[in-house]
Formats: C-alpha cells, sequence, structure tokens
C-alpha cells in the first residue's frame, strides 16, 4: 500500500482532484490511501482569515495535516502553484516523502515573485515571464481563465469549472515570497508531468521548471492544465507507477 498526498493549484482547492483520486481508486482496486490537502483559505479551510498566515507557516500546517493522518512515505502530488511548497516540504520532512509528482508546477527563481513570474504580457513576448495567451490589456480575467485553464474541456464542462475557480484562496504571503530554494532538491526521486495543450504554463517553461525541481523523469501527457480534471485516467496511471517504482 502507498499513501499519496495531493496540493492543488491557485484559485482552487482539494476538490479538484476527485476525479483522479476516484481514477486512482478504480485502477487500483483500494490498494492505496489518498489524502487531498487544503492550503489556508481553500477548499476545506475557505473562508479562515489568513492575513497573518506567512509562508513558512503554510508548510507547517501540511506537515500537520500529512502527520494527522498518519501518512508515510507518501508520493506528493502538486499540481501548478504547489510547485511554491513541495519543495520546502521536501526540505523540511524529506523523511516524510518517497517521491514528489510536479504537475505542470511552477518554480519561480529565487529573488522573483510568482506574480513577477507570470509578469504582463503575452505568451513569448519577454525571456524571464510567462506571460498570458490573451492581452491583459484587452482581455477580462474569465477569458484568460478560460483559455488557460478550460481549452480542452467542452463548453458546459468549462462553465462548471469556472463557477468553481477563485473561491479559494492561497494567502498573500504565497504570493509576495521570494525565498525560493532549490539546491536541496535531488534526494527525493521525483517526476513531472508535462502537460502538452498548457494554455497556463506553455510546455518550454514546463521543461525550464522540470529542471529547477531537478527532476529524474519528465512525463507528457496530451492535456490542458487541468490534466487532473480532463484527463484522470491518464493521470493515475502516472501516479500509480509512482508506487511500483
Amino acid at each position: 500500500m502507498t499513501d499519496f498526498a495531493f496540493v492543488h493549484g491557485g484559485g482552487q482547492g482539494s476538490w479538484v482532484w476527485d476525479e483522479t483520486i476516484a481514477a486512482l481508486r478504480l485502477q487500483s482496486h483500494g490498494e492505496h490511501r489518498f489524502l487531498a490537502l487544503d492550503a489556508p483559505g481553500c477548499g476545506t479551510k475557505r473562508g479562515i482569515d489568513t492575513a497573518a498566515i506567512e509562508f513558512d507557516d503554510i508548510i507547517d500546517g501540511l506537515i500537520e495535516d500529512l502527520i494527522a493522518a498518519d501518512l508515510r512515505a507518501v508520493v506528493l502530488v502538486g499540481h501548478s502553484q504547489a510547485g511554491m511548497v513541495l519543495p520546502r516540504l521536501a526540505e523540511r520532512r524529506p523523511d516524510l516523502f518517497a517521491a514528489l509528482v510536479y504537475v505542470t508546477c511552477s518554480a519561480p527563481p529565487p529573488g522573483m515573485t510568482t506574480i513577477e513570474r507570470m509578469g504582463g504580457g503575452l505568451h513569448g513576448e519577454h525571456e524571464d515571464q510567462v506571460g498570458w495567451p490573451l492581452d491583459p490589456a484587452t482581455s477580462t480575467m474569465e477569458e484568460r481563465f478560460r483559455v488557460m485553464f478550460c481549452n480542452d474541456m467542452a463548453p458546459a464542462e468549462a462553465d462548471a469549472f469556472l463557477a468553481r475557480l477563485g473561491n479559494d484562496q492561497w494567502p498573500t504571503s504565497s504570493y509576495t515570497y521570494r525565498d525560493w530554494r532549490y539546491d536541496h532538491l535531488g534526494a527525493i526521486p521525483s517526476t513531472f508531468v508535462l502537460c502538452l495543450q498548457d494554455k497556463s504554463l506553455p510546455p518550454p517553461w514546463q521543461e525550464r521548471f522540470a529542471e529547477a525541481f531537478k527532476v529524474d523523469t519528465v512525463v507528457r501527457i496530451d492535456a490542458g492544465h487541468q490534466v487532473m480534471n480532463t484527463r484522470p485516467q491518464a493521470l493515475a496511471e502516472v501516479l500509480l507507477a509512482q508506487a511500483q517504482a
């Protein structure tokens, strides 16, 4: 039996993993344990006052949740913005984790916030900024999000997802933090799931982030940014391979 834990991305909560966890249970016949975690202000922790929560407090809380669930030798899976916390969790308690899986995760460089790394232009306009698929000056946030998160969804599926997106908010400290550290990575086996249709973090940026995370393996799935919702069976296959490694 393997313990899996999941960390969601920005504007989302533990709910985003429902389809993938269901696929994992189906494919593994209930053999493993699964825990979807929430950052403060998200999912089951939505609505709490996060104004005074520092970035290290987020890490402390996630570790406390793992310990409370009595998880051991955890395959830790993160999506998108969770790339900010997986390295710190591995640094703080390397004994808890058997493997790290970065699902189209971002990796801001030391000294730069995740907002600065995103930038304000279009994809490809600035070498040091990820950019946006639509011009922020002439498009609404909803228009951008529909492309970034829903480009491989049917219209009704996209509408339902967008209705949920943004109701969960990470603490402000996660967007102002700059002290990113990656030098310690490499000791724990790691995989990067690269999403070929991603319009939020384009594949060339995912390649750069995978390098920053010092991963052992890159696995490509033909999906958009929300692969856990649109290709849960394919993602489950990748994750179960970690349990057998």
